[in-house]
């Protein structure tokens, strides 16, 4: 049964998976940047970007998981761009270019209402103003069979947690400090973290990776 996952989700040493002042300038926050330089010293993770050269090993591995069986992915409305409030237009089309990296359907959380966004490559945005459990049930249906990813940022992962419809969550625990910023694992509350066991654990020269599955089910959550 199609499951939802979340890959490859950086964090620093202390809990941080995004720094403070997000802005067009520094879209993952003063000082975010550095969280993720990991991912583009790798083959995969320069690919994305349409460069070549980079590094195999195990941090290529692990990015190129979390793209494997992926049909549609779900973002909060952070993670699509520094905008806030109403759209004021419809000039914002995402950090990524005209071909973003998903090549799928995206659903983006928003309150506010906004067209669809046909991109190149087959990445359409769709923005959902009814909640999260609207977002997956229509990402779901869209992945038609297949596995949905959560992008985040922090809030959305926060919020798949509490309703314990993430099956699957990998963080890459990144040797930084960044002092403040947006913290993944605040925000939930008593029990959500009990039911989820690492299964995997494994160090590269840049990055702990750590695989965390949730207990007692088995990709339960596209039945939802």
């Amino acid at each position: 049964m199609a499951q939802l996952r979340a890959h490859n989700i950086s964090v620093s040493a202390d809990g941080f998976m995004a720094g403070p002042d997000q802005s067009q300038d520094a879209p993952l926050g003063v000082g975010g940047q550095r969280l993720h330089t990991w991912v583009f010293e790798a083959a995969y993770g320069r690919r994305m970007i349409g460069q070549k050269g980079g590094t195999e090993g195990v941090d290529n591995a692990f990015l190129l998981r979390g793209d494997e069986n992926v049909g549609a992915t779900v973002i909060g409305r952070n993670m699509f761009g520094p905008v806030r409030g109403a759209w004021p237009d419809e000039s914002w089309r995402g950090w990524w270019g005209e071909e973003p990296p998903y090549h799928h359907p995206v659903f983006v959380l928003t309150h506010h209402p906004r067209p669809p966004l046909e991109m190149k490559g087959g990445t359409v945005f769709h923005f959902v103003t009814d909640g999260l459990d609207a977002a997956l049930d229509r990402a779901f249906e869209a992945a038609d069979g297949a596995d949905v990813r959560v992008g985040g940022g922090a809030s959305t992962l926060q919020q798949c947690l509490r309703s314990g419809r993430l099956d699957v969550l990998h963080v890459a625990m990144v040797p930084v400090l960044l002092g403040g910023g947006e913290r993944l694992f605040d925000n939930l509350g008593s029990g959500p973290a009990d039911g989820y066991e690492c299964v995997e654990f494994v160090s590269s020269p840049s990055v702990a990776h750590l695989l965390f599955e949730r207990t007692g089910t088995s990709g339960s959550s596209g039945a939802n």
